[in-house]
């Protein structure tokens, strides 16, 4: 109750309006996913070619080198998000020198410690979410395994099972498509967590850094040079 008094309205201000474009930006990009015209829809295009291309192919050895090449990126970031962790918690321990650190940089606004700290705890939760996003994504890539460890021989689905083969088809592409859009939000985590930086200094910069930071994200994964090759 105590941080409720001390942080001024315009942090809780800053604050929501951090949360309100995160989770705006996040369900905009699901729908915009789904209505095919974003990195991840082109993408999933893709995954769903390769499922198709693995079905007639045997032995699978590359399909499995390729899913274990995906999911190094989760299991990378996830042991990285353990060690900003622990560094973060590590700051919590000298918040008086690094609020100290900030007081001295000219365009900072002067805050206690109490809030310091606070605003330390934020980024904790933001790169906890981050975690759990990244874990559960390579945890995904292993179902994508499985399922493609559990295909029938590729002699099968060439004696007339079509409708069998695209099943089994939709099926691993969708898992793949999935553990790559759960990647996605912990790699946004990382993006606004640079934004939740500016808020050390003022809230708004804090607000700038955040309207900045969901408009690289757009112009990426909506108008970037990747996507207009991904469409030829």
């Amino acid at each position: 109750m105590k941080i409720l008094q001390i942080l001024p309205w315009t942090d809780w201000v800053a604050l929501g309006f951090f949360l309100l474009v995160w989770v705006g930006y996040t369900v905009f990009a699901k729908h915009s996913s789904d209505g095919k015209h974003s990195i991840l829809a082109m993408t999933n295009r893709y995954r769903h070619q390769w499922m198709m291309q693995t079905t007639a192919r045997d032995p699978r050895m590359l399909d499995g080198i390729i899913t274990q090449t995906l999911s190094a990126t989760p299991a990378f970031f996830c042991s990285t998000t353990i060690l900003i962790l622990g560094g973060l918690f590590a700051l919590l321990g000298t918040t008086d020198k690094a609020a100290e650190l900030v007081r001295e940089i000219p365009f900072a606004e002067q805050t206690p410690i109490l809030v310091f700290e606070f605003k330390i705890l934020v980024l904790v939760v933001i790169f906890v979410y981050a975690f759990f996003r990244f874990s559960w994504s390579m945890r995904q890539y292993t179902f994508v395994a499985l399922l493609i460890g559990g295909m029938p021989p590729a002699e099968d689905f060439a004696s007339g099972q079509a409708s069998t083969r695209q099943r089994y088809a939709d099926r691993a592409a969708a898992m793949t498509g999935l553990a790559a859009e759960t990647f996605n939000g912990g790699l946004r985590a990382y993006y606004f967590s640079f934004a939740a930086l500016g808020w050390f200094f003022s809230p708004m910069l804090f607000a700038l850094s955040t309207l900045l930071v969901a408009g690289i994200l757009y112009s990426r994964e909506f108008k970037s040079e990747v996507l207009t090759l991904l469409e030829e």
